[in-house]
């Protein structure tokens, strides 16, 4: 699934601001276009930077894609990069900015917000833009994409978005991931990207007692992820969650979590909802 967003009105100057709302528009995924829209799509992403005279080369991602843009335009419309390009560059060719951490279509999405306020998300890309977002103090462009991953956001996509939710202190997002799998409890703990959670984001899925799955599959996933992060939890996991004790009362009894089928050893730990 992919989206314009796009704004009411054109770019009046480089020093303007995003403060023209977007419009959001979803359309069907990559998979069912054809090789012609898919050709299209690739000449109107890069038609935006196809205007010449660039003075500044970016080598982005993994692949170290070269990347060129212009200078003046960047630092007008964003601190980083006024920051980041704030020195005049020498006499000569002036070496390549290398930002080897955001991958090259992420990069070329900030870039076509900044050059255009409208942007082109992907399912598939939208978290890898948002972090992007974040780090380089794009608080219009995060807000477009949080809402984007608020209407594609299914059980693939559910624990990525936690972790960048997480990461960057995004509180909503995680709430509304959180929700998500709490609905969808067996599914989502069935994904590579709960495998992947980091031991902070795992925390608020565990502390949940909304969780519908039973206990036993719960620590089966969780010593899955042990397993894969090289994190030797599951103890902690078992003592602090699977038995916790209310925190709204102290000595509260242990609640059996939603999706937790009754056991006969449950009548030992005096169980709520038994």
């Amino acid at each position: 699934m992919w989206s314009h967003l796009m704004m009411a009105h054109h770019l009046p100057c480089l020093q303007s601001v995003c403060s023209v709302p977007h419009i959001l528009t979803p359309s069907h995924g990559r998979e069912g276009e054809n090789a012609e829209e898919a050709s299209r799509e690739s000449s109107t992403e890069g038609s935006f930077l196809s205007l010449g005279l660039s003075d500044v080369c970016f080598v982005v991602g993994q692949e170290r894609q070269e990347v060129f843009a212009h200078r003046c335009l960047l630092a007008c419309r964003c601190n980083f990069f006024q920051r980041l390009l704030g020195a005049e560059p020498g006499p000569g060719v002036p070496s390549p900015v290398v930002l080897s951490t955001v991958p090259a279509e992420a990069f070329l999405a900030v870039l076509e917000f900044l050059y255009t306020n409208s942007v082109k998300l992907h399912r598939y890309s939208v978290l890898e833009v948002l972090t992007a977002a974040v780090e380089y103090g794009l608080e219009e462009l995060r807000e477009l994409c949080l809402e984007f991953v608020g209407k594609v956001l299914d059980v693939e996509l559910v624990c990525e978005a936690l972790q960048v939710a997480v990461t960057f202190g995004l509180g909503p997002l995680q709430e509304r991931c959180i929700a998500f799998i709490e609905v969808h409890s067996q599914e989502a703990l069935r994904t590579r990207g709960f495998l992947e959670l980091s031991a902070t984001a795992l925390l608020p899925v565990l502390r949940s007692d909304k969780l519908c799955v039973d206990e036993a599959e719960l620590v089966k996933a969780v010593r899955s992820w042990a397993r894969v992060g090289a994190v030797e939890q599951i103890v902690e996991a078992w003592k602090c969650h699977a038995l916790r004790r209310g925190d709204a009362v102290r000595g509260a009894a242990c609640r059996r979590r939603k999706g937790t089928l009754s056991r006969d050893h449950h009548r030992f730990l005096d169980l709520r909802f038994k």
